[in-house]
């Protein structure tokens, strides 16, 4: 009995009570259920990681086949990986393949096929054409915004910090096969307000056009990678250019890329976070190294600037300023002027003696520009893109002197320019590439597309979202907008500087050739201050004087109505009582005696 009643006790001992049993069974619900839910929400299917493809993030997309998670990366990509389900395709959608489908791939199954933002119904479907093989990369997070990638001002000078990219998550391209066809179905929220600058839009175009580049095949004289994109609206002509579109079938576009050109934009930043071209060394004197630049082409190309002059001859003095200090820069490209029918003759042949070659063209009319405004006609610039005789061309605008040579830009892509307000692009400069079918869209948008100030610059900025910025040195804007102290003392040392560190200025408000040379009319005239440098003014009658033929000074004198407005401006100052005095200053220039016989 006693041996029983021990062994009992040995029995209770060793056997844990029922609230310690409970107790370890919700440890190991609790445990289960975490598991569970993180399975939920990274599942492996064609938009998440996988074993095989391991996540990149990249802030140049450059980097992308070799970048890992040791990089620096953007707080709010590695707090929110949740998926932008605005951006991404919505199940349901009919999506069959093309018609033309064995032309592209033909017959025999042999094919290997990347499948990109693919359903997986839609990836067993395909499997009749090759193999198929998905390419999966993450979301870029919901919290991530377009203005994070292409914000308004970065530190290009690296003063007090250095410029960085928020990062796009981006495949491990080097983990694929080389790829015959890519297909990918890209997201479209038009027309819904700033559809264009959808960030998944954006990643999903990046995602195709690194699988053809990094994968794509390649051989040369034979075969080579075509892209089958499934969209509602145009894909991005930043990344698939209309003439690489070789066949359209509903919402199918079928290209042959370029891969040289597809390599190139492929090393640029994903955004103006960053510069495409780094200034010149860390003087600024220096002459940036071109081997750190990947060109298109190792071929001689045909290459130009030019300006366009349309429906007055009130910018003929600064197209021929820009074209003599073009040619003082040794450059050796052709000089492309576009003018129409308001240019007279004397006027064309002293712009053709400053070294223009002229076009004739026809105005185009902004179709949501009021009669006789200034800018009822500026989408004449719209012909820039029928110079199909050039591979690319730097349009400068014809308020603008070139202090250095600007050569080097024809190195970069369509559309390469300097920052403007918040996401834009300014395109007084800009680097484009001609070609009829850009020019056919740009034409039949004209009615869709509001501009936001009206002009060019606006439309322009809707048709070319994705831009590279370069630095502001290349197209330094005359103006003080934050109007302090600081501002104008950085700007006035650079407007003055020799030799030169700006490659160019950009005159603003009132032209230097439209003052007298005494000063820069922009004092006169309140709202027009923000554009006011005597410094700047300066600059370009020195210009003027030493640089400009002697016979072609004349085409700056002042018309008989400039004139009479620069007196009234100057009185009504005087009237205001102006603090900066400038409408005290004697006027000396002879122009404010001598008619304009040219006008």
């Amino acid at each position: 009995m006693g041996e029983g009643i021990g062994f009992q006790k040995i029995i209770m001992k060793a056997t844990p009570s029922k609230s310690l049993v409970v107790r370890i069974n919700l440890v190991f619900l609790a445990f289960f259920l975490v598991v569970y839910a993180g399975l939920l929400l990274r599942p492996s299917s064609m938009f998440g990681n996988s074993v095989g493809s391991p996540l990149i993030r990249c802030s140049d997309v450059r980097e992308c086949h070799h970048k890992r998670e040791d990089g620096v990366k953007m707080k709010v990509v590695l707090e929110e990986k949740a998926r932008d389900r605005r951006s991404r395709p919505s199940r349901g959608q009919e999506m069959e393949s093309p018609s033309f489908m064995e032309e592209v791939v033909g017959r025999g199954g042999k094919n290997k096929i990347g499948m990109i933002n693919m359903d997986e119904d839609d990836v067993i479907e395909w499997g009749r054409y090759g193999d198929t093989v998905p390419i999966r990369y993450d979301r870029v997070s919901a919290l991530f915004e377009w203005k994070d990638l292409f914000p308004e001002w970065i530190d290009e000078e690296e003063e007090s910090d250095v410029p960085s990219c928020p990062e796009i998550p981006m495949p491990d391209f080097e983990v694929y096969e080389t790829l015959d066809v890519v297909v990918a179905k890209l997201p479209c929220r038009s027309p819904e307000e700033g559809w264009n600058r959808d960030l998944g839009r954006l990643q999903a175009h990046l995602v195709a056009a690194g699988a053809a580049a990094r994968r794509g095949r390649r051989e040369p004289g034979g075969r080579k990678v075509r892209v089958l994109l499934w969209s509602r609206c145009r894909p991005m002509l930043e990344l698939f250019r209309c003439n690489d579109l070789v066949r359209k079938e509903g919402d199918w576009w079928l290209y042959e890329p370029d891969l040289n050109r597809l390599d190139q934009k492929m090393t640029l930043p994903v955004g103006s976070c960053r510069l495409a071209l780094p200034l010149w060394g860390q003087g600024i004197n220096e002459v940036y190294d071109l081997s750190n630049i990947l060109t298109t082409t190792a071929t001689v190309r045909r290459e130009a600037y030019a300006t366009v002059l349309h429906s007055s001859e009130s910018y003929v003095c600064g197209a021929i300023a820009l074209a003599q200090s073009l040619l003082r820069t040794g450059t050796k490209r052709d000089l492309i002027l576009l003018i129409d029918a308001s240019i007279s003759e004397v006027k064309r042949a002293a712009l053709a003696a400053a070294g223009w070659q002229i076009r004739l063209i026809r105005r185009i009319r902004n179709p949501r520009a009021e009669k006789h405004t200034y800018n009822e006609y500026n989408y004449s610039k719209f012909r820039l893109w029928q110079l199909t005789d050039y591979d690319k061309v730097i349009f400068i605008d014809s308020d603008i002197v070139v202090l250095r040579n600007l050569d080097l830009l024809f190195h970069f892509p369509q559309i390469s320019a300097t920052g403007n307000d918040n996401s834009i692009f300014n395109s007084g400069i800009m680097v484009i590439e001609p070609s009829s079918c850009t020019f056919k869209i740009l034409m039949n948008s004209r009615k869709d597309i509001v501009s936001y100030n009206g002009g060019d610059q606006g439309f322009l900025n809707e048709i070319f979202v994705w831009w590279h910025r370069l630095p502001r040195r290349v197209n330094f804007l005359k103006n003080f907008w934050s109007n302090t102290t600081a501002e104008r003392s950085v700007k006035e040392q650079l407007f003055g500087s020799d030799p030169p560190k700006l490659y160019a200025i950009h005159y603003l408000g009132w032209k230097p050739w439209l003052c007298y040379r005494d000063y820069d009319c922009n004092w006169d005239v309140v709202e027009q201050k923000v554009y006011a440098s005597d410094v700047a003014h300066r600059r370009w009658w020195r210009f003027h004087d030493e640089a400009m033929d002697e016979g072609l000074r004349r085409f700056c004198a002042l018309t008989e109505r400039r004139r009479t407005d620069l007196n009234w401006e100057r009185r009504r100052a005087r009237r205001m009582g102006l603090a900066d005095g400038h409408w005290r200053i004697n006027i000396t220039d002879p122009r404010r005696l001598r008619s304009n016989l040219m006008a």
